[in-house]
């Protein structure tokens, strides 16, 4: 860092127990609210990102360190501060998690943002200067239109994705998720124009819109999707994106043409259930009241424009059974669905799920701070009404495995490959099974002889005909199309790495 200017560090701390997303380069995600904090930092201000995805915390120095974390990176991320707190430079933490338990995050560090960052950012950094530094910082809900635009230079590691948010704040209060608590119950919509203005300042080579409802449920969403999307095509935008919504996002047909045309190959979709019983257990509103019945059809019309599903489903609802879990794996099986996402039901801080849980006693967990580590989804932090952890934990080691071995995956892309006429879509799916397997098999895949290897194919078993036979195809695959696009992708990714 050159001198004369104060130096701010900030910092992405990852799991120490379970490594996740951060396992594979093209799922470690830019932390894009440590690229909002940079932005509303003044040019005063000198400053570096440490992400543990791609290196291990080493001190620093530095005037002031800001730090954000999930509730599974929370444990890291206080010994990361405790670092710099024993030497007398002042901390920060922000995020979900602090957000939710404030009480907790300040007995760790010097400060802790609550809400989102726009407002009370700048009134820390004075308080920093002034030498008044608070305990807690309330930024509540920003007005959308304080959002800036990320500030994408100090991200020098190899991201495949560029990170946009076009909207924040979630209605839909499911019973697991926290989003409505820390983003509000009402969607706030930045203008079309100004998203688009961002797009084309970044430079991945791949886009992920990270709003949590892509296409939200308001009056002119689906107006606002397309004005979006074929925005991007006016533009010249193009690469191929990834995002999240709900069922609704089929409804509209010239919705999805205009997605497609503008480079969407999968979107992460919350299904997560496939009985009405576990979407109550959810408060999964709008999938009740469609039904479960309508969801192949939400799958179809996306796949006639290219466009996978990547369909997200919680295992370990109150009513769960073992015979409903295996009843689910084999819905996931049969639905059509071109990739999954499959997790455990694990209750978060700030979620209702978790005052139930803690008010009931039930969860299996209770020495915080150190015991978050284990709440990353893949680990039963929870029994259900009939099943213990330990009983969750053996049926979910065998769906996991039989979900996400190398055949059956080869299978879920050849469907997609034929459903939505896509080499591109059908890569998607493929890596991103590929990648979810590795997610909920780290520890089988590092530790267990009978398990799958990273690659996901079996360790003590010979390989099928099946696969032998479909390797031939996917060598053609690669030749005429993938390792194309896997080559320009690097190419990409590169110019952007930085010592």
């Amino acid at each position: 860092m050159s001198s004369g200017k104060k130096r701010l560090l900030l910092i992405n701390p990852v799991n120490r127990t379970r490594r996740g997303f951060s396992n594979d380069d093209s799922t470690s995600f830019m932390p894009i609210g440590l690229g909002i904090v940079a932005a509303l930092t003044p040019n005063d201000w000198e400053i570096e990102l440490i992400d543990e995805s791609f290196e291990d915390f080493s001190y620093r120095p530095a005037d002031l360190v800001g730090l954000t974390s999930f509730t599974a990176n929370a444990p890291r991320a206080y010994e990361i501060a405790g670092v710099y707190r024993t030497k007398g430079i002042p901390t920060v933490i922000g995020g979900i998690h602090a957000s939710m338990i404030p009480e907790e995050a300040v007995k760790y560090v010097d400060a802790v943002v609550v809400g989102e960052a726009e407002t009370s950012w700048p009134q820390l950094l004075k308080d920093f200067g002034d030498g008044k530094l608070k305990s807690v910082y309330n930024g509540g809900i920003a007005d959308i239109r304080t959002i800036p635009h990320v500030r994408r230079d100090i991200f020098k590691y190899p991201y495949v994705y560029d990170l946009i948010q076009t909207s924040r704040g979630c209605p839909m209060g499911c019973d697991f998720c926290s989003v409505t608590q820390m983003c509000g119950k009402s969607y706030r919509e930045r203008e079309v124009d100004e998203i688009l203005d961002e797009l084309e300042k970044t430079t991945r080579p791949l886009i992920f819109f990270v709003d949590d409802h892509l296409v939200n449920n308001t009056k002119g969403a689906q107006k606002r999707a397309i004005q979006l999307f074929r925005g991007m095509v006016e533009r010249g935008i193009k690469r191929m994106w990834f995002s999240q919504a709900s069922i609704n996002f089929a409804d509209n047909e010239e919705v999805l043409y205009w997605a497609g045309k503008s480079g969407c190959k999968l979107i992460l979709m919350g299904i997560e259930a496939d009985t009405q019983e576990a979407l109550a257990d959810a408060k999964k509103r709008l999938n009740l009241k469609r039904g479960v019945d309508s969801f192949a059809l939400v799958f179809r019309k996306m796949n006639k424009y290219g466009i996978g599903v990547l369909g997200t489903l919680i295992f370990g609802f109150e009513s769960d059974t073992r015979e409903a879990l295996y009843k689910r794996r084999d819905y996931i099986l049969r639905s059509g669905i071109d990739a999954v996402q499959s997790s455990l039901l694990t209750p978060l801080p700030g979620t209702t799920l978790f005052a139930r849980m803690k008010e009931q006693g039930r969860i299996g967990y209770d020495n915080f701070p150190d015991d978050w580590k284990h709440f990353h989804f893949m680990h039963p932090t929870l029994g259900t009404a009939h099943m213990d952890t330990a009983e969750i934990e053996a049926v979910m080691k065998e769906i996991w495995l039989s979900l996400y071995n190398k055949e059956n995956i080869r299978r879920m892309m050849f469907r997609t490959l034929w459903r939505t006429k896509s080499l591109k879509a059908a890569y998607w799916a493929y890596a991103s099974n590929h990648n979810y397997g590795r997610i909920a098999l780290e520890e089988v895949i590092r530790t267990h002889p009978d398990g799958v290897d990273a690659n996901m194919e079996w360790k003590n078993k010979p390989r099928s005909l099946y696969l032998r036979f479909t390797d031939y195809v996917i060598m053609l695959i690669y030749t005429v199309s993938w390792g194309k696009m896997l080559r320009k992708i690097a190419r990409e990714v590169n110019k952007h790495v930085t010592e």
